[in-house]
């Protein structure tokens, strides 16, 4: 029997990871990283008129950079050219640029280091769950996973279980992209990034992106894979947050139909989607396709709680690991792996690692999914 394993994780940072989004910073942190991704787009314009001028005041209140360069959450790079003129208070902080031609700057949000120990036990995760293809999201970057994954996810011999690890940049200026890890046998033989993917109106389609990797597997047999990271609900109006999901569901939807048509049977669409199945914005890639999500096989083993995040309950599932109709008919099992997270006030909803004392220690707070598969079936 030829088996095959599939899995997903959302690491949530591997090294580094943005102070706005971490602990207990994070509720405090969504209007800092909303205001980070505005200012830098109006950044941008080749003019800034005086309401352009007044939102880019505004956000830099927000981000607390008004009187300074540096805050807690956010850097002002100034690299050439001047973007604001601070006189002593209480006289007003003006916006002497004139546009985006007048200076060379950008925002920056803070970063923090990753707990070690938490960093021990998300390589700990991907070791206990073992996959062939392992889809990372909230990687740092290519360099960031692979040094990761040649010191701590190791196979039995001592080398690097995963020698073959791919992330490619998106369009996400904190650095968080999505990448794919697979073992020796098993290469990873095409790359096509969709991150250039627009909408009518011209806007990127993608947070991210929705990389296309082809794996060729030992046997010969190719398996195609999307990986993702959709909008999440966190900052942003939730409005515009479930129209930009909902577009990106669209895509991703569009372009498995495209890989059928021209004949790949064998496609997997997995990675944090940010939303659950009965939900608006996911409809067009559930319901709009044949993919099936493996958690309703009747060989997945379910713990009882359908989520994929934190605490497990049912709206909280929000990773994913759907499968063309071939691959979906030769799957064996499956399953939801918690032990790297911090289950309730407590951690003690579900089992989790014996070094994991309070929730710093926690791999992620998303659980790993998985698949396996008979090839031969």
């Amino acid at each position: 029997m030829a088996r095959i394993r599939i899995a997903s994780f959302n690491v949530e940072n591997l090294f580094e990871r943005p102070r706005a989004m971490s602990g207990q910073m994070r509720e405090e942190g969504n209007p800092i990283l909303d205001a980070h991704a505005r200012i830098n787009e109006l950044f941008q314009a080749g003019t800034y008129t005086e309401a352009i001028r007044a939102q880019i005041l505004d956000l830099l209140k927000t981000l607390g950079l008004l009187r300074s360069d540096e805050a807690q959450f956010a850097v002002l790079r100034q690299v050439r050219g001047r973007l604001v003129k601070r006189p002593a208070a209480p006289k007003p902080v003006e916006v002497v640029a004139g546009g985006r031609g007048d200076w060379i700057g950008w925002v920056d949000l803070v970063k923090d280091r990753v707990d070690e120990l938490a960093m021990t036990n998300t390589a700990r995760v991907i070791t206990d769950v073992d996959a062939d293809i392992q889809a990372v999201v909230e990687a740092e970057s290519r360099i960031a996973l692979k040094r990761f994954a040649d010191a701590g996810v190791l196979a039995g011999d001592g080398k690097p279980a995963y020698p073959h690890v791919m992330v490619i940049d998106g369009n996400d200026s904190r650095g968080i992209d999505v990448g794919l890890m697979t073992k020796g046998p098993h290469a990873i033989v095409d790359i096509v990034s969709h991150v250039d993917d627009a909408d009518s109106a011209g806007r990127p389609v993608f947070s991210r992106d929705c990389p296309q990797y082809t794996v060729a597997l030992a046997s010969g047999r190719r398996i195609v894979l999307l990986v993702n990271h959709l909008k999440s609900k966190g900052y942003g109006t939730q409005a515009d947050n479930d129209a930009l999901r909902g577009r990106q569901a669209r895509r991703v939807a569009a372009i498995y139909q495209q890989l059928r048509a021209a004949g790949q049977d064998d496609v997997v669409v997995l990675g944090d989607l940010n939303d659950t199945p009965d939900s608006a914005p996911l409809h067009p890639l559930l319901a709009g396709t044949d993919l099936q999500d493996v958690t309703v096989h009747p060989a997945f083993t379910s713990d009882g709680r359908p989520g994929t995040y934190a605490n497990g309950a049912k709206s909280q599932k929000i990773d994913y690991l759907l499968l063309s109709p071939h691959l979906f008919g030769q799957v064996v099992g499956g399953a939801i792996f918690r032990k790297g997270v911090w289950g309730g006030v407590n951690g003690t909803l579900f089992p989790h690692y014996d070094t994991m004392t309070s929730p710093v220690h926690a791999a992620s707070d998303h659980a790993a999914l998985y698949a396996d598969l008979d090839l031969d079936a």
